[in-house]
């Protein structure tokens, strides 16, 4: 098992990966980095090696599927992930990986977004995308994660042994914020240097597309682990509007005693038990996610029983 594991995913980054690879090398000497390609077609894997990566490979598309395949392979005392696009300085490296190693962190976020970001980066909407999400998120789960979308990221032993990885494409970094707040696991921020891409480096990520696809995991991440609040609140929302139709309905039977517009009633009867099904569905569900959260504290022990069990010695195959 590696002490410190630095992970870099790549697709096409031939212009940078080696400056990574060197930059985060004097920032961390007794780490291995290991750098994954993810299909690329140009000499990203050659530049990785010849800077003193550990080069793997993933063949299945996306930057989810590269995690996946990082965290199932590699074994560490601390993860360090970072993107090769030489957008985040190692400046912050050391303390970072002594959060997880002496503060007890399961995940170090590298926040961008309290430095320099919006002043680095050149896409508006990138910007306005990161807040909402962010505000999303917050706002969602009571939390005060500062970056979702970063790519620099610490992680302890339990939590990449524990995460499991759905998604397949930049929805992963929200996955795995929403991953860490259910599961009440130390979140730690830390400030951290931002710079834009060198001219020449094409960034992968499509602002509409992947942001769709972001907000869309948010959502579908909340209803999955906060049931009883998501159906709670369509409950609420269907019961209001059974009532603001209703209550003309009885004024009227009231005053005559007569139900003119009984088709009316009728849609309010379907709408209230509407109502009562999405409540009621919101709490089976939430006897669900408490019986999985259960079945994953035991599972925290059990990966936690492994790592004390390893041994701690370094890896640089």
């Amino acid at each position: 098992m590696d002490k410190i594991a630095v992970l870099i995913p790549c697709y096409n980054e031939e212009l940078t990966v080696g400056k990574v690879v060197a930059e985060w090398k004097r920032a961390l000497p007794e780490a291995v980095i290991y750098v994954y390609d993810n299909n690329s077609t140009d000499d990203t894997a050659e530049a990785a090696k010849k800077a003193g990566a550990v080069v793997r490979h993933e063949y299945q598309q996306g930057k989810g599927s590269v995690i996946r395949r990082m965290f199932r392979e590699v074994d560490a005392q601390v993860y360090l992930m970072v993107d090769g696009d030489d957008t985040y300085p190692a400046d912050k490296a050391r303390e970072m990986a002594d959060l997880v190693l002496n503060r007890q962190a399961d995940m170090v976020v590298g926040d961008r977004l309290s430095s320099t970001y919006f002043t680095e980066n050149k896409r508006r909407f990138h910007n306005f995308g990161n807040s909402l999400v962010r505000f999303s998120i917050n706002t969602l789960f009571r939390s005060d994660v500062r970056d979702i979308m970063t790519g620099c990221r610490a992680f302890s032993f339990e939590f990449v042994k524990t995460f499991p990885v759905l998604s397949t494409g930049f929805e992963i970094e929200t996955e795995m914020t929403i991953h860490a707040l259910d599961k009440n696991m130390k979140i730690d921020n830390v400030v951290i240097p931002y710079r834009d891409r060198p001219e020449g480096s094409q960034s992968k990520l499509s602002t509409v597309r992947d942001g769709v696809r972001v907000l869309r995991t948010v959502l579908t991440l909340y209803r999955t682990y906060r049931p009883l609040s998501f159906f709670g609140l369509i409950a609420g929302l269907l019961a209001v509007l059974a009532a603001a139709f209703f209550i003309p309905v009885f004024i009227t039977y009231l005053r005559t005693g007569l139900v003119p517009d009984f088709p009316t009633l009728i849609v309010c009867g379907f709408t209230a038990i509407a109502a009562l099904l999405s409540l009621f569905t919101g709490l089976q569900l939430q006897n669900a996610v408490k019986k999985n959260r259960q079945d994953f504290e035991l599972e925290r022990v059990r990966v936690n029983w492994l790592y004390r069990h390893t041994p701690k010695e370094q890896s640089h195959e």
